[in-house]
């Protein structure tokens, strides 16, 4: 199961994403930012607090995602590690 719920605000556009980011859903989610970025002047933050697992091809989308000048929000050890890799800062 995997979930994207789009929330906005004055800045910012929030993508929280829950379940598993793997197999046909990496394409939905870039669909999606792709939908909320490319028709906002705004912020775009990816919420990893409720995913529980990134495959391959959902890693590559989130570093595409970070190129483009996202911001993520992670909590959990795992996803802190995976932010972490993508965008060369500590968690």
């Amino acid at each position: 199961m995997f979930r994207i719920t789009t929330h906005e605000d004055v800045g910012t556009v929030r993508l929280k994403l829950e379940g598993k980011l793997k197999g046909p859903w990496v394409p939905e989610m870039e669909q999606c930012w792709r939908a909320v970025s490319s028709t906002r002047d705004k912020a775009v933050v990816v919420d990893l607090t409720d995913v529980d697992h990134v495959d391959s091809a959902g890693r590559y989308l989130l570093a595409l995602i970070h190129a483009r000048g996202a911001s993520f929000v992670a909590v959990t050890p795992i996803m802190k590690e995976l932010v972490s890799d993508i965008t060369g800062e500590i968690q």
